[in-house]
């Protein structure tokens, strides 16, 4: 039998990690795991089984920038709880608790270090409130206009969108933070609660799905800086779905339809198309991530509350692990 240096012409690297630019078909040994690793390329993603919260939850506010970076914020265990925890790529960690147990708040920041919670219900009601978190500790700051929760976020820490949502029935307000003071802009055209949303940037946002009584809805809008526009619809009518992406390369994530559905579409601009479903069907669950190739799925109601966390790689280069099954 040929060797695979007879075959390729090189024996096989020792590594004590992955390459972190591997080409397709390389071949290496992984040293620390001690496997044999290959690299590859899918034309579809993929779901893999992250560590677990520390405190399973739902209703979380969300931000973060892909599958090895991510922080959770407040939620309902339930009651409310103020629990932060911050995510590796591997396992999620405590750190330092928001300043007021908070469920429903609008989750925004480009990593988790640098994150806003705007809004979301503290007992006894909907709030305006806003916590900054600098990556140590949270920090409350100047409140938006209107008190609110369970809408959409897009931006940054310093230059973030915070939209939709409740009290006083779904709405259709969209308040803009430039790290001073929040501003009212342009209204969406169809106010909605517990919708999905994406955008690293607070001049280019999507909100999908959500619910409008009597019911879930599929439509999608678009902001550009300015205004809403209603682009392509979501093919499964949903809420409480976990969101991920920028304005034009979004993931939606399960939800409830009014069943718990496991289903995943991806956003390429124009369109959505069905991709591979999460295996925890879940509800009133987060995303976060700056694009479809590495996200984060996390928390909500199976329909009991779970801190299961999944972890997307979308389509592309792959690194898989060789065994002698």
């Amino acid at each position: 039998m040929a060797t695979y240096k007879e075959i390729f012409g090189t024996n096989i690297e020792v590594l004590a990690s992955d390459p972190s630019n591997p080409v397709e078909g390389q071949v290496w040994y992984n040293s620390t795991d001690n496997v044999v690793k290959g690299a590859a390329v899918t034309s579809v993603g993929s779901w893999a089984t992250g560590g677990s919260l520390n405190q399973a939850r739902a209703q979380t506010g969300a931000a973060g920038s892909d599958s090895t970076n991510a922080i959770a914020m407040g939620g309902d265990v339930p009651p409310e709880t103020s629990n932060t925890e911050l995510y590796n790529g591997s396992a999620w960690t405590e750190v330092n608790n928001m300043n007021a147990a908070t469920r429903l708040s609008v989750g925004v920041g480009a990593d988790n270090t640098a994150a806003l919670a705007v809004g979301g219900y503290q007992p006894p009601g909907y709030q305006s409130k806003v916590e900054s978190w600098d990556g140590s500790s949270w920090t409350e700051i100047t409140n938006t206009n209107s008190a609110k929760g369970a809408g959409g976020g897009a931006g940054t820490q310093t230059a973030a969108l915070a939209f939709a949502g409740v009290p006083g029935g779904p709405m259709t307000t969209n308040e803009s933070w430039n790290g001073t003071t929040w501003t009212e802009l342009a209204d969406l055209n169809l106010g909605r609660r517990n919708g999905g949303s994406s955008g690293v940037l607070n001049t280019a946002a999507l909100y999908f799905g959500g619910n409008y009584p009597p019911g879930n809805v599929a439509n999608t809008e678009e902001w550009n800086g300015t205004s809403w526009t209603e682009v392509g619809d979501l093919n499964t009518a949903r809420q409480e779905l976990g969101g991920a992406g920028t304005s034009t390369d979004a993931l939606a994530m399960s939800g409830f339809t009014p069943v718990v559905v496991a289903n995943v579409e991806q956003w390429n601009g124009t369109s959505w198309t069905e991709t591979t479903d999460v295996s925890t069907a879940r509800r009133e669950t987060q995303g976060s991530g700056n694009s479809t190739a590495s996200a984060l799925l996390y928390g909500g109601k199976t329909p009991s509350i779970t801190g299961a966390t999944e972890e997307w790689t979308g389509a592309g280069p792959v690194t898989r692990t060789f065994t002698d099954s």
